[in-house]
């Protein structure tokens, strides 16, 4: 960049870095890529005339990039990721299309993305879901966890499109994909815009099999859907804990292995269900033990749960399990 004249600036300004409304003011003041590499927020704000924040922190971090590249270590990876593909392709992926306009706006591309946090997401870009600004925050981890490298979060998300591994690099298509494979179909489209990705299913320590079915909307009296969707999401985790040694994954971050197992261990000691159900929730006044909220009642009470008549059928079991259908 400190070779540049200024007309190689005026087409980065336009062409790469898709700006060219600031074009006539950066004519008149950037001679040269020497003047480029020295301007501060500052500059960029009464000088060019930039007075969108989020405008100027994209340019301030494509010049600092531009800097660092100056002594050899060539610009990141993030310089692949343009404000049109975050947009439209990345949020897709992340399954909240419905921020596109905003973010197109903005120009968020790659750099910008690695630089927001939870109140830039409610400030600049009026996300004030939480759970759609935990969905963005964590997808952002993900490329943070792969360098910003584009073409290797597709390498892996191929290798997994037909098989149930590496979840963490999943798209939210590919969750209802996964939705759609454990026989819930009829609820996986319920997924579109809550941006339910591999990321959220793998690193958020508060996304469980209630978060889950909340999103997918499953009604909270299916105990036996929400059991079924427990014993997916624990296979899920557990299968592809070991995989993919080096690289990120469940492995490297193992939330969603800890999840299910601390639930497993605190239903042995509790002796409550393992569908997680919150203590403020119609299920968990049942108390009928391991198996209430599939409405079975408790084991000690199963051999006498009712008297046998003399020469019932059944009197030659030792044990009947009662159970509330």
């Amino acid at each position: 960049m400190s070779l540049w004249r200024a007309g190689a600036v005026q087409a980065w300004l336009e062409v790469v870095m898709g700006m060219p409304m600031y074009m006539r003011a950066c004519s008149e003041n950037v001679k040269s890529g020497k003047v480029l590499l020295g301007l501060t927020d500052e500059d960029l704000e009464l000088g060019l005339g930039i007075s969108n924040p989020i405008h100027r922190r994209k340019v301030r971090l494509a010049i600092e990039d531009y800097r660092r590249a100056e002594g050899d270590q060539g610009l990141s990876k993030a310089t692949e990721m343009d404000h049109y593909w975050v947009s439209t392709s990345w949020l897709s992926d992340v399954g909240l299309p419905q921020y596109s306009q905003s973010f197109q706006t903005h120009l968020v591309d790659g750099r910008v993305l690695n630089s927001l946090s939870r109140r830039d997401l409610e400030r600049h870009l009026n996300i004030s879901d939480q759970s759609h600004q935990t969905s963005l925050l964590l997808a952002i981890q993900l490329l943070q966890m792969l360098s910003f490298d584009k073409e290797a979060l597709q390498a892996r998300r191929l290798k997994c499109e037909n098989q149930d591994r590496d979840p963490i690099v999943w798209t939210c298509h590919r969750v209802m994909k996964w939705i759609r494979d454990i026989d819930l179909k009829e609820f996986a489209e319920n997924l579109e815009g809550r941006g339910i990705h591999g990321a959220v299913l793998a690193l958020d320590p508060a996304f469980d099999t209630d978060a889950m079915a909340k999103a997918l909307g499953i009604p909270s009296n299916k105990h036996m859907l929400h059991r079924h969707l427990y014993e997916e999401m624990k296979s899920l985790a557990v299968s592809n804990s070991g995989e993919h040694d080096g690289e990120v994954n469940c492995s490297s971050s193992p939330v969603a292995v800890n999840r299910f197992t601390e639930e497993r261990l605190s239903m042995r000691v509790s002796g409550k269900s393992p569908l997680r159900i919150r203590a403020n929730s119609h299920s968990a006044e049942r108390g009928l033990g391991f198996h209430g909220s599939c409405g079975s009642l408790p084991r000690e009470a199963r051999v006498q749960a009712i008297p046998r008549a003399k020469g019932s059928p059944v009197h030659t079991y030792k044990s009947v399990e009662i159970t509330n259908v």
